[in-house]
């Protein structure tokens, strides 16, 4: 007996919503807005007495409040024993290497978000910032943010339809659908790779 597939189809508004130009104007004030949250928050660190990428110490003051209570188990903020685990890492050796990458991180995702540079990407690594934040005990807007992150990724293909993804992914592609960028970086022999 053959298989039949069946196929579904979204619905037009998701379609339109994920899919159309046109809804590009509501993504673009959703990418500038989160874009915004996350390069200042970035900038402070960067920028902030003492920067976090000179001072390991105001890492170290967030992940030791974090995990203040976590110790006890009782309503603790960090929920999670392999969490807690990693911030005890962050905590006694980790924080000079964590410091720079989430300050350095933050700062860059904005700035993607804002320019609309490889949206779905950006969206994705903010949605890690805000779940790792949420993690440690961070309630206060990381659920209103990873969900609007999340939206972002599903919307990938017109979220930075106004921005520089309009020609930015037409010429790299994508893994599965390569633009002349990355078709001319895999004809090349291995050895002799380099985009021209």
């Amino acid at each position: 007996m053959a298989r039949e597939t069946v196929h579904f189809e979204e619905p037009r508004a998701v379609r339109w919503l994920f899919v159309s130009p046109a809804a590009s104007w509501i993504w673009l004030v959703v990418r500038v807005y989160f874009g915004y949250e996350f390069a200042h928050a970035g900038w402070e660190k960067l920028t902030g007495t003492p920067s976090w990428l000179s001072s390991s110490e105001p890492l170290k003051g967030f992940v030791g409040h974090a995990l203040s209570e976590a110790a006890t188990g009782a309503n603790s903020a960090v929920n999670y024993g392999w969490y807690a685990a990693f911030l005890r890492w962050v905590e006694r050796s980790g924080a000079p290497v964590m410091s720079p990458i989430i300050s350095i991180g933050e700062f860059t995702v904005g700035v993607a978000l804002i320019l609309g540079l490889f949206t779905g990407i950006a969206a994705f690594l903010a949605g890690l910032l805000t779940m790792s934040f949420g993690l440690a005990g961070v309630a206060g807007v990381n659920p209103v943010f990873f969900l609007f992150e999340v939206l972002l990724i599903l919307a990938w293909r017109n979220a930075g339809y106004i921005g520089l993804d309009r020609l930015v992914l037409p010429a790299v592609g994508t893994p599965w659908e390569p633009g002349p960028v990355l078709q001319r970086v895999r004809r090349q022999p291995a050895g002799e790779r380099q985009i021209t």
